[in-house]
């Protein structure tokens, strides 16, 4: 007995297609969040998306993120988005509690939902590693060119910043508020090189104190987050 012909498989939605279709939050990050935004600011989005679960079920996996389909546009897969928010990535960290939400559904919400269960004094190592790697880069722009890329040193001194206040209270809140006009005279170049390491320095050391007595849990609260995953996932699978 001859056996039926196997059906044909489908492609594979492209990555544009999974963004258009399956985002479950979508914000706008950037300066326009960070209350520093000035005439001519792009407009940063960032979102979520939940790949269907099939597509795991083949070779070739879904992509973990995705650049577009719009200009200045970034996507994350939600697994992605997640294991890089429980090790406190900064950028994931702060999209997650960005004050221009453009979207969310309900997966979206629950996302949303969980922004407390991500958060542990994990962000004092992660934060601080990622402020030394922006802080090298100034200082080797003032060694080659006498001053360094003065719009970057206005965002370091923002997240050193934002991380002091996050240890101390347990709460991530990324607009800049009252310090807009502060920040913006380092952009502007107003403020001195050596000034503005003066108050990085000064920022470490409060952010080194906050730590050591912060409210946050030592680890995130992972069994929630993958009981989050576990749910989407099943909830994706048809």
């Amino acid at each position: 007995m001859t056996p039926p012909a196997a059906s044909p498989v489908a492609a594979p939605p492209t990555p544009e297609d999974l963004v258009r279709r399956h985002t479950v939050y979508s914000c706008v990050m950037g300066s326009r969040a960070f209350g520093l935004a000035t005439e001519g600011s792009d407009t940063d989005r960032r979102g979520v998306f939940v790949a269907p679960t099939p597509l795991f079920w083949r070779f070739e996996k879904p992509p973990t993120h995705v650049e577009g389909p719009a200009e200045e546009q970034f996507s994350w897969e939600v697994e992605r988005f997640c294991h890089l928010a429980l090790v406190a990535n900064p950028n994931i960290l702060e999209c997650l509690h960005s004050p221009l939400v453009e979207h969310a559904d309900a997966t979206g919400r629950e996302l949303l939902d969980l922004r407390e269960a991500f958060l542990s004094r994990r962000a004092h190592l992660t934060f601080a590693r990622y402020a030394s790697g922006q802080r090298k880069k100034l200082e080797a722009d003032v060694r080659q060119h006498g001053a360094p890329r003065w719009k970057h040193a206005m965002h370091l001194l923002r997240l050193l910043a934002s991380c002091r206040d996050l240890l101390r209270t347990g709460e991530l809140v990324i607009d800049v508020g009252a310090d807009r006009e502060r920040l913006l005279a380092v952009k502007r170049g107003e403020v001195s090189w050596r000034e503005v390491e003066r108050r990085m320095e000064a920022l470490a050391a409060e952010t080194d104190a906050a730590a050591a007595r912060s409210p946050l849990p030592a680890e995130p609260d992972r069994p929630r987050v993958e009981d989050f995953l576990l749910r989407t996932r099943r909830a994706s699978a048809h």
